[in-house]
């Protein structure tokens, strides 16, 4: 792995995010955690034996977004490593949903990986040194009925990380759109997805979600998709009619208005 001196993980209370800072942590890697449980931040910081900063934010709030946007710009102790984990779904048709909790998945899931983004990039770009992992999802690929919005956004990170990762190229600079499938954390609860129909043998545990990450990171890539059954989706969805994949999309969900 590319060594970092420093990372701020997004969503670093749970899941991919606590496993990413254990994973950095052993590496040697300070850490700035974030997430909106505080309580969680400070027990997994005192587990740590690494300089470990506690910053409490909810990134849905514009003066919370500010305050972590600050940090990674900041040239004391600069941030070289800027994970984007921070993110949260939303189930049913879109018309049911309550709008005012779906703008807030859209600015954790969109806009705080714009911000902290731009944040990060003008240090790391005249350091020539430094890495971005935003972290998407398999639902990047296709459209997904009843997660509308969270498929709309996980296909923004998806098209931007890309985009930037090209305009960054040549500065020593890397930004990895890291797109997991099924992976078992606290997510599917928050978003009240029902999971009782998927198969066993498509889950992954966040630490293959990780490591996986981390290595395709020292390497420079910049789509990262951990699990073989994923890559197979990811790819064969390029080769379905768009009509198509909708439809089969709906199916599987059985989300639809009858």
């Amino acid at each position: 792995m590319t060594a970092y001196t420093r990372a701020l993980v997004t969503g670093a209370s749970s899941g991919i995010g606590e496993v990413f800072a254990r994973r950095l942590a052993a590496g040697g890697t300070a850490l700035v955690l974030v997430a909106r449980r505080e309580d969680r931040l400070e027990a997994l910081a005192k587990e740590l034996d690494v300089a470990v900063e506690v910053l409490a934010a909810d990134l849905a709030d514009p003066d919370d977004l500010r305050r972590v946007e600050e940090r990674v710009a900041s040239t004391a102790d600069p941030v070289d490593l800027l994970v984007n984990n921070a993110g949260f779904g939303t189930t049913g048709p879109f018309h049911t949903l309550d709008v005012a909790r779906e703008e807030e998945e859209v600015r954790v899931n969109v806009l705080a990986v714009v911000r902290l983004t731009r944040a990060a990039l003008p240090g790391m770009v005249e350091r020539r040194h430094g890495g971005i992992v935003n972290v998407s999802s398999l639902a990047a690929f296709q459209s997904d009925p009843g997660n509308a919005v969270y498929g709309g956004t996980k296909a923004f990170v998806l098209s931007f990380s890309e985009a930037v990762a090209e305009e960054v190229r040549k500065t020593g600079v890397r930004v990895q759109c890291l797109c997991p499938g099924y992976t078992r954390t606290e997510f599917q609860t928050t978003a009240e997805y029902e999971t009782s129909r998927i198969p066993k043998a498509l889950w992954q545990a966040p630490e293959q979600v990780v490591d996986t990450s981390l290595a395709a990171l020292a390497k420079g890539k910049v789509l990262c998709v951990p699990g073989v059954h994923n890559k197979v989706a990811a790819v064969g969805s390029g080769f379905l009619p768009r009509v198509v994949q909708r439809k089969l999309a709906g199916a599987l969900g059985s989300r639809e208005v009858p």
